[in-house]
Parts: C-alpha cells; structure tokens; sequence
C-alpha cells in the first residue's frame, strides 16, 4: 500500500462526512430555546478527535486492515451525516437549540438512532484513531468523545422533552441515543434503562 494512500482515505472520508454540513442550507434566525451548557460538549468531543492527532503517524505506515476498517468507518459515517443532515434540513446546528417550528423527526436514521450525527463523528473518530494512533490511544479518544456526546445529548434532550412531552418520551424509550444496538450498554444508559 502506498504510504500516503491511508491519509488519502482519511482526508476524503472526513470531508465526504462534512459536506452536508457544508452544503446544508440555512436560515439566519436565531433559534427559540438554546442551552449553552452543551458547549462543554463540544470541548470533550473536540478533544476526542485531538488525540489520535498526537503521535508522530507520519512515521509509521497504517497497516492495510487498519485502513480498510477506517474506509468502512468513514463510508457509514457519511451514510449517517448525509442522511441525518437531509432529514433535519435548516433545524440543524451546531448549538443545542430548538426553532419555533422545530419538528421531532423520528423516521429514517431517526428511526435507527436519536442522535445519528453524534453516530457519525464517532465513526470519523474511530477510522481516525485506526488510521493515526497506536490502538492504545483508541479508548482514550471513544471516551473523550463519548463524554462530550453524552453532555450535549442530555442537553438537547431536555429541550426535546420540554417542547414534545409524552412524544418524545415514547421515542427515547423506543430509539437508542447513538449507538444503533438498542441491546448495547451505552444504548441503554442512553435511555435510561
């Protein structure tokens, strides 16, 4: 394998993942309801995505199982953001926040998982980790960013929960968070059970 063919990956992968963001069209209104505490959030999960960054990866040549399981990371990640940032079209952003309009979209990913952005950056943060990090840094950079997505689901969850009531108690108890194993542990600890 070429030495540069996993960084290949890595960097087409992510910015496939990204571009429904990118793409997604907006409006410039303020939302309705925003819980700023999810900003810590954002710092963990940021901090996930910096470890794998901390070694000397150029160094070393990523082994080709280790890229092919990232190229399979990064392929349902893209599949989740591109789906997810469709289903939310202009109520997606970056903060905690809910529109005067907002909808409780349960179909589609939805369907699958409550959260299915939150499922994709942890998908780009594994296939990071396998392309860039020695395999000890991978728990490190899955807890960082678990605990940044655990702060940030909780906050948007309260704002779903005061506008949609017994719905969208209905919906969490019937849909996993994140992780699309309803059976898995942080499945689970998700909803509350």
């Amino acid at each position: 394998m070429n030495a540069g063919a996993p960084y290949v990956v890595l960097a087409v992968g992510s910015l496939a993942w990204f571009a429904p963001f990118l793409l997604q069209r907006r409006e410039s209104s303020a939302p309705q309801k925003v819980d700023r505490r999810a900003r810590w959030g954002v710092v963990l999960v940021g901090a996930g995505y910096a470890v794998p960054w901390q070694t000397a990866f150029w160094t070393r040549p990523a082994e080709g199982w280790r890229v092919a399981l990232a190229a399979a990371c990064l392929a349902l990640a893209c599949a989740f953001s591109w789906t997810a940032a469709r289903a939310l079209g202009r109520h997606w952003r970056i903060e905690a926040g809910l529109d005067a309009d907002h909808q409780l979209i349960q179909a589609g990913v939805y369907g699958l998982v409550r959260h299915p952005i939150y499922t994709s950056m942890l998908f780009v943060v594994v296939a990071t980790s396998l392309v860039l990090a020695p395999l000890y840094l991978l728990p490190a950079s899955v807890a960082l960013y678990v605990a940044g997505t655990e702060i940030r689901v909780r906050a948007e969850e309260a704002l779903l929960a005061e506008r949609f009531g017994e719905a969208f108690q209905r919906y969490r108890r019937r849909v996993p968070a994140y992780v699309p194993l309803a059976g898995s542990v942080l499945g689970r600890k998700a909803r509350g059970g």
